[in-house]
């Protein structure tokens, strides 16, 4: 059977020769005697092709190929019209028609124009369909580039933070060897002065003052040692998702003072070999960089989860959000946008990570918060 046909004419003959016409030559043919009607069976199922007469009561042909055309685009149309002229060949054809028909018509030419017309509308719509095909594959292809592309920025970030995590570790060894020296010397003649004095003194409170400048000073060596160079460590069987829990309830009484609100996604991981002091400070530094950011209230989210290789932790903050022209510092020593702390906290974290063969990377938009990304392999370090 080929395609089904409608056939639409106020005049039964008409109808009725077009249908016997038709399904001689194994078409499937639906009629309908006006334009309203020929409308409600296009409503009811599809047809690839009216065959539609110009002159007819009610709503006139041209009124119906307008709406045919608007509302089923994938029918075409061929109108019968008893008129020759140009101009109204001309109206229909701008109409929307694809083709039209002289009444008397010949019965030959009847049926090639409508094998050309049924022709031309399988070629469009496989052209639309290749159309649309290739707009699906521009959009993968443009997607897979723009993930590809991600990676190799990110690859390249973990190259630069790697080296910058290198070079600082040589330069802040000998800085912490050079600078404690002093600082023993400064600390130990403030011993002395302070010795010297009697309690009443109003000059006794000066060497207390430098005594404990001298042990922030050495707190932030101590500090920047860590963030460069791994300690001795400890290492045992270690849950992250323990460690998470933990680090949460260290904070509990900020979080519950700040309004904020924790949502956790925990699943159950394999234990990893590595120092729980070190998995603590990481998590301890990244819930409070959150914390700051949300002084007035707003979600924390952590979630946890695993797979044969990886371990995926993601911790979430809906504060003010990173600057871009910020994000790929956020890592370096020094680096801070807060009013207080020494910016290292983040350093230390992605020392710690890289030390067990992990990855860490952030996401951030303005007003939307901030999300680090860690993926620690199974079998770390």
């Amino acid at each position: 059977m080929k395609e089904k046909i409608l056939v639409v004419d106020d005049e039964k003959v008409i109808l009725q020769l077009t249908s016997m016409i038709l399904r001689n030559k194994g078409f499937e043919v639906v009629t309908a005697d006006s334009g309203r009607d020929g409308l409600e069976v296009l409503e009811r199922e599809p047809v690839p092709l009216v065959l539609l007469d110009y002159m007819m009561p009610v709503m006139d042909g041209m009124t119906a190929l307008k709406q045919i055309r608007e509302r089923f685009p994938a029918t075409y149309v061929i109108m019968f019209t008893g008129k020759g002229s140009e101009e109204i060949a001309v109206e229909l054809m701008k109409a929307g028609a694809s083709d039209y028909v002289l009444k008397p018509f010949n019965n030959q030419d009847l049926l090639d124009r409508i094998e050309n017309v049924l022709r031309i509308r399988r070629i469009e719509l496989h052209n639309e369909e290749l159309r649309a095909e290739i707009k699906r594959w521009n959009q993968e292809l443009e997607q897979r580039v723009a993930e590809k592309s991600a990676e190799l920025e990110r690859a390249q970030m973990e190259i630069i933070q790697a080296e910058k995590l290198a070079a600082f570790g040589h330069l802040s060894a000998g800085m912490a060897h050079e600078i404690r020296n002093p600082l023993n010397s400064i600390s130990l003649f403030a011993q002395i002065l302070q010795s010297g004095l009697s309690d009443n003194s109003d000059l006794r409170e000066y060497p207390e003052k430098i005594i404990k400048e001298v042990d922030r000073i050495d707190a932030i060596l101590r500090k920047l040692l860590n963030a460069s160079k791994r300690p001795h460590v400890d290492l045992q069987g270690v849950n992250l998702a323990e460690e998470v829990q933990r680090a949460l309830d260290l904070f509990e009484a900020q979080i519950r003072m700040q309004g904020v609100r924790v949502t956790t996604e925990l699943a159950d991981p394999p234990p990893i070999e590595a120092d729980a002091h070190e998995i603590a400070q990481v998590f301890n530094n990244l819930i409070v960089n959150a914390l700051y950011e949300m002084p007035q209230g707003g979600c924390l989210r952590i979630s946890l989860r695993h797979d044969e290789q990886f371990i995926h932790v993601d911790l979430s903050d809906s504060g003010g959000g990173i600057p871009k022209e910020n994000l790929y510092r956020v890592f370096d020593p020094f680096f801070t946008t807060k009013d207080r702390g020494t910016g290292l906290g983040l350093s230390v974290v992605l020392r710690i990570i890289k030390g067990y063969g992990g990855r860490i990377n952030v996401e951030s938009e303005i007003g939307q918060g901030t999300t680090f990304h860690i993926q620690l392999p199974v079998s770390a370090p």
